[in-house]
């Protein structure tokens, strides 16, 4: 099966930047469309960010756009999260998600996929 793992959290100050990143392995990463949910304590997870197997499509929720980026690098199976502006309320565990749909880059993606463990933002005011 597919194995995905997030780095890249912490905690920093409102304003600031990060870069979450998220490595898979076990399976074809271009096979995938790929993306990114998060979870704040006692809510339920929100889609962020999706991006298809070649990042001919793109796909952002409300709240992110214009402040994150979604990208991927199929060389090194790995998907990334560029986090910028950051405001308390993007404080959330941030997991990563695949899809076998490829082509797919929307909010239902990972519905029939695989996910990480998720990493930890925490954004301070």
């Amino acid at each position: 099966q597919m194995q995905l793992v997030e780095h890249g959290g912490g905690l920093v100050q409102a304003g600031d930047s990060l870069r979450l990143s998220c490595t898979a392995s076990g399976r074809t990463f271009s096979d995938y469309a790929m993306g990114w949910h998060r979870q704040a304590p006692g809510e339920k997870r929100e889609f962020v960010a999706a991006i298809s197997w070649n990042s001919g499509s793109k796909f952002y929720a409300d709240s992110v756009k214009g402040r994150f980026s979604i990208s991927r690098d199929n060389t090194k199976n790995t998907l990334y999260l560029q986090m910028n502006s950051l405001q308390p309320e993007d404080t959330a565990v941030y997991y990563c998600a695949a899809d076998p749909y490829r082509d797919y880059a929307g909010p239902r993606l990972g519905d029939s996929g695989f996910w990480g463990q998720g990493t930890q933002v925490t954004v301070s005011s």
